[in-house]
């Protein structure tokens, strides 16, 4: 049985035509709830196709583990890691946002958590999406607890911005 990795890296050529219509979507409204500025990172951004939305504001680093879905990015304003959420190659407090759309619960949910708060600047802005059927969901909510919570369809989104977050 093959890992969500493996799944992920055959996909990475057609992923946009499966699911850029609800990444975009998603996006859009994050980003009319949030405004994710400076320097940005996306943890699981796959194509890049959602982390294009948001560089009116930020400059944006994105990581997939997948390198086959980095390479499917078209934007070269967007610095590309190939690198897991549990494993995040940076220093600490290093940036000012953070999102992460419907990535997280391919990961150890506890150890993505803890790598977002090292790399997190002190008041950065986070925002997470995570899917509503996922086994993680309760752990998600816990993790998260301190953030503001909205439905969005196949998703709750998780966000943190000093009390700004609608």
């Amino acid at each position: 049985m093959g890992t969500s990795l493996d799944f992920y890296s055959q996909i990475a050529i057609g992923y946009n035509e499966l699911h850029a219509e609800e990444q975009l979507n998603k996006a859009q409204l994050i980003k009319s709830k949030i405004n994710l500025d400076g320097l940005l990172l996306d943890i699981g951004a796959g194509t890049c196709i959602s982390t294009m939305v948001f560089l009116d504001n930020a400059r944006a680093v994105a990581v997939d583990p997948s390198l086959e879905m980095l390479l499917q990015c078209k934007s070269k304003k967007i610095l590309r890691v190939c690198a897991r959420a549990e494993e995040l190659p940076f220093k600490d407090n290093f940036f000012d946002s953070i999102v992460s759309l419907t990535a997280l619960h391919h990961s150890d949910l506890e150890m993505a958590f803890a790598e977002i708060k090292r790399v997190a600047k002190p008041g950065a802005k986070i925002v997470v999406s995570f899917l509503k059927q996922s086994k993680k969901i309760a752990l998600a909510k816990r993790l998260f607890r301190d953030f503001e919570c909205f439905d969005c369809g196949r998703d709750l989104v998780f966000c943190l911005d000093k009390g700004f977050c609608k």
